[in-house]
């Protein structure tokens, strides 16, 4: 990733064919994993509201991952002088809260037939909560500041602040008394869950992945587009 940021010319050489393969493997994966995911029976004890799980969760694991490449990405861009480090994590931010807001909105379906309510100030849902705010305060953050380089520096700065949420989103349910289940994937003894519902699971989350990157690819390329345009602009008037 370093390498790449710091060669904007080797970047764009890369995500050209990068991003429409990554494109073709999410089509891909989420189609393999939507069969797999109608092809699971219902649930002895939630029926057919278990699928809302193969949506929910990957969305879910995609906030906190995305988040973490914007984190990195802004450690670059604020204390290496990253080229393209900044770019990089303000194409990943709309995407992070969009993955976030997914996360929330499914749960809320998923948690008022199964809970009883749609929302509770559960520690799991606050701190997905406290995550998507964190997303939108990058962005508004952004758009308040026009110096590109005062910008970059303040989001860089909120967005590292921001990292600490995420061990408290990860260990949410096993800190403190919960409403929100506990880890049945990634978890000391191996997933607690059949593999008719794993194997669902695990692929859309690779497809949901891969149209991450894809997107992220996408985004970059045309701020680097964006960037050279003003220059070009810059030049021109001068």
């Amino acid at each position: 990733m370093i390498a790449f940021l710091t060669n904007p010319q080797r970047f764009m050489a890369f995500s050209a064919w990068a991003a429409p393969l990554l494109g073709v493997l999410a089509a891909l994966g989420i189609a393999v994993g939507l069969w797999f995911d109608f092809a699971a029976p219902p649930d002895y004890q939630q029926g057919y509201t278990v699928h809302l799980m193969f949506i929910h969760v990957p969305a879910a694991w995609l906030s906190l991952f995305v988040y973490a490449c914007l984190g990195i990405a802004s450690f670059l861009g604020l204390v290496f002088r990253v080229a393209l480090a900044d770019a990089a994590a303000r194409a990943a931010a709309p995407l992070g809260a969009a993955f976030t807001l997914l996360a929330l909105a499914t749960g809320s379906l998923w948690g008022r037939p199964m809970w009883g309510t749609w929302w509770e100030w559960d520690a799991r849902m606050t701190s997905v909560l406290v995550l998507f705010l964190f997303y939108l305060g990058y962005m508004a953050l952004q758009a308040a500041i026009d110096d590109e380089a005062k910008s970059a520096r303040a989001c860089a700065i909120l967005a590292l602040v921001g990292l600490i949420n995420l061990p408290i989103v990860h260990y949410s349910v096993s800190w403190w008394n919960t409403l929100h289940q506990g880890s049945s994937v990634f978890r000391a003894g191996g997933p607690t869950m059949p593999p008719v519902y794993l194997i669902p699971l695990l692929t859309l989350a690779l497809a949901y992945t891969a149209a991450f990157g894809a997107l992220w690819l996408v985004r970059i390329r045309a701020e680097v587009w964006r960037r050279r345009a003003n220059v070009l602009a810059l030049r021109a008037a001068g």
